[in-house]
C-alpha cells in the first residue's frame, strides 16, 4: 500500500522538536564539481520551476520505548523510535533546507534500512532508498511502470530529486534512456553522495543524463517517448502545472504516441503557503492536463483515504493485460488502480 499524509504533517514539529533543527551554514556538499552534466538542449519550455518534494510524510515516535506491534499489521502511520533514525546531513542551500534521514534496519516499520532525502521547511520528503530491496512502497514504484506502454525513445523526468525513479528505471529495463533535470545542484550533490546517483552514472554512462537547470525548460532530439513531472515548490505542485499552457508546452515534447505520468498532489500536501490547498491544486492541475489531452487524463489514488495524494496519466486506457505481462509482478497490482479522470 502506498505511503499515506500522516508522515507529511508530523513530521516538521517531530523534527524541530527532536533534532533541533535551526537554519545553517552553506554545506561544502554545494560545492563539488558536476563532471556529468551535458549542456542544455535548446529549450522549449520557458516557464521557472522549483524543487518538488514527494508526498508522503514521516511519523517518529517521540517516546523511546520499544514499540511492539504484529509486524504483518504495521504500517507507515506508524511511528519509528527516534533512536532508530539518524541525521545524516542537513544544510541550507539556494533553494532548500536539505537533510538526509536514516533508518535503522532494526526499526520495526516499513522504512527499516531506508534513507530519507527531506527538503523545505515543512520537511516534506522527496526521495527514499533501501539499502537491500529495489522497490520503495511509494509512488516511485507506480512511475516505474511507466516504460512498458510507451513508443522507443527517451523518458525525461522532470524533478529528479535524488533519483529514486530513475534508480528504478535503469534496473528494471535494460533499453531506457533517461534524461532527468534537477533546479537545485546542492541535491544532485547529496544524490550522488548518499543516494547512489554516482554510481548510477557509473554504471549507466549511455543511459542516464542529469542536467542541472529549469525542468521546465526540458527537451531531447526528437522528443520524449515519456515524461514524469514530479515537480513541486515549498511543498505544493507548482502553479505552472495548473495553466494549460504548461501542458500545451509539454505535450509538444512528446514522440508520437508518447505519455505523461504526474505526480499531482492531493489533500495530503502541507504547502509552507496556507492559501494552496492540496486538494484544489490537485483538481485544478488535472483539469488543465484534461483540457490539453482531450480528456485522455487517467487517475490513481496512492491511499484509500480522502487527504491521500494521486497520480495522474495522459493518453488513452492502455490494454491492462498487455501492461501487466510486461511488468515484474511485484508491480502488476498497479494497472488496475487506474481509472478515467472526470472533472
Amino acid at each position: 500500500m502506498m505511503l499515506n499524509c500522516q508522515f507529511q504533517k508530523q513530521i516538521a514539529m517531530t523534527l524541530l522538536s527532536s533534532y533541533q533543527i535551526q537554519s545553517l551554514a552553506p554545506s561544502p556538499l554545494q560545492c563539488l564539481s558536476f563532471s556529468h552534466q551535458p549542456n542544455n538542449p535548446k529549450p522549449c519550455l520557458p516557464l521557472k520551476t522549483m524543487p518538488k518534494p514527494i508526498h508522503f510524510s514521516l511519523v517518529i515516535a517521540k517516546s523511546h520505548q520499544h514499540h511492539h506491534s504484529n509486524p504483518q499489521t504495521k504500517s507507515q502511520d506508524d511511528g519509528i523510535p527516534i533512536d532508530d533514525v539518524k541525521t545524516i546531513v542537513r544544510f541550507k542551500s539556494r533553494y532548500n533546507y536539505i537533510r538526509v534521514l536514516e533508518v535503522s534496519r532494526k526499526a520495526d516499520h516499513p522504512f527499516a534500512g531506508s534513507r530519507l532525502l527531506l527538503l523545505d521547511a515543512p520537511g516534506n520528503i522527496h526521495s527514499i532508498s533501501f539499502r537491500s530491496k529495489l522497490l520503495t512502497q511509494t509512488y516511485f514504484d507506480v512511475f516505474a511502470t511507466l516504460p512498458p506502454i510507451l513508443p522507443p525513445g527517451p523518458i525525461g523526468i522532470l524533478g529528479f530529486g535524488a533519483g529514486s525513479a530513475a534508480s528504478l528505471i535503469l534496473k528494471l529495463y535494460p533499453e531506457v534512456v533517461i534524461r532527468g533535470w534537477e533546479l537545485d545542484p546542492s541535491v544532485i550533490s547529496v544524490g550522488r553522495e548518499y543516494f547512489g546517483v554516482s554510481k548510477l552514472e557509473n554504471e549507466y554512462q549511455d543511459r542516464l543524463f542529469i542536467y542541472i537547470g529549469d525542468a521546465l525548460k526540458a527537451s531531447t532530439r526528437d522528443g520524449f517517448s515519456g515524461i514524469l513531472v514530479d515537480l513541486f515548490s515549498k511543498g505544493s505542485v507548482i502553479p505552472e502545472l495548473q495553466d494549460p499552457n504548461t501542458w500545451v508546452m509539454l505535450r509538444k515534447c512528446l514522440r508520437k504516441g508518447g505519455r505523461v505520468m504526474v505526480n499531482v498532489g492531493g489533500s495530503c500536501v502541507e504547502a509552507e503557503d496556507s492559501g494552496r490547498d492540496g486538494k484544489v491544486v490537485m483538481e485544478e492541475t488535472l483539469k488543465a492536463m484534461s483540457d490539453v489531452f482531450g480528456g485522455k487524463v487517467l487517475v490513481l489514488s496512492l491511499g484509500n483515504r480522502d487527504e491521500d495524494s494521486s497520480l495522474a496519466l495522459t493518453g488513452p486506457m492502455p490494454d491492462l493485460d498487455s501492461w501487466k505481462k510486461m511488468l515484474p509482478r511485484s508491480l502488476m497490482g498497479y494497472v488496475d488502480m487506474w481509472i478515467p479522470f472526470t472533472s
